[in-house]
């Protein structure tokens, strides 16, 4: 188990991410008097608990690596978002001791790019009818939870955004590759729109495109 301690100071602070060709490099402000750091990566909103981390989860960093490559470089592999957590550490008898600060100025949410989503209408007149028969095609780049998109109808015109009609949720996960969706029944006017159900918060992730 690695030791640890609280502290209050703030020894690791100005962490920033910036993109090198096929890599991304984190840079952060070092106290004079830190040798080394722990680092610890997760996927973005993933719970974090100090306590139940395995210590094979972490991964020292001295000052001296951090000198010769400039920074902490990661190979970009895939579309996703990770936060990084950089623990500043003391030495003890050449050993080194986490330190735990009491603020965030030594976390970091990197993004690897969004995941794009496209998607377009295949819509079937029927002459003899008052409604058309509507199918929703959906290409995604990753996996898609169902929460994360809906549908919106709305007569006359298209909708704007997710509450400028009738909305609807989906039922089931977007796998990758092409989803095509139930046919529907809509009235010869009804426009269809898909939106985030959350846009500031997917927004951050996904790339929704109309063909």
């Amino acid at each position: 188990m690695i030791d640890r301690e609280m502290i209050t100071d703030v020894l690791i602070k100005d962490v920033v991410c910036h993109r090198q060709g096929d890599e991304y490099v984190l840079n952060w402000h070092w106290a004079e008097d830190v040798p080394c750091v722990y680092v610890h990566k997760t996927t973005k909103d993933a719970p974090f608990d100090i306590e139940q981390v395995d210590e094979k989860q972490w991964k020292l960093y001295t000052r001296e690596e951090y000198k010769v490559h400039k920074g902490l470089r990661e190979k970009s592999e895939g579309i996703g978002q990770y936060t990084y957590r950089i623990f500043p550490c003391r030495l003890e008898k050449g050993k080194p001791v986490l330190l735990v600060p009491s603020t965030d100025s030594h976390v970091i949410h990197v993004s690897t790019g969004k995941a794009k989503i496209t998607y377009s209408l295949i819509r079937n007149k029927k002459w003899f009818s008052s409604y058309d028969s509507l199918q929703i095609r959906i290409f995604s780049e990753i996996p898609v939870p169902k929460d994360v998109l809906c549908y919106v109808k709305k007569e006359g015109s298209p909708p704007i955004h997710k509450d400028d009609g009738t909305q609807y949720a989906f039922i089931r996960d977007i796998e990758p590759g092409v989803n095509l969706l139930p046919e529907i029944e809509v009235k010869k006017k009804d426009v269809i729109r898909l939106f985030f159900t959350d846009g500031k918060k997917y927004g951050e992730r996904y790339e929704l495109i109309p063909e």
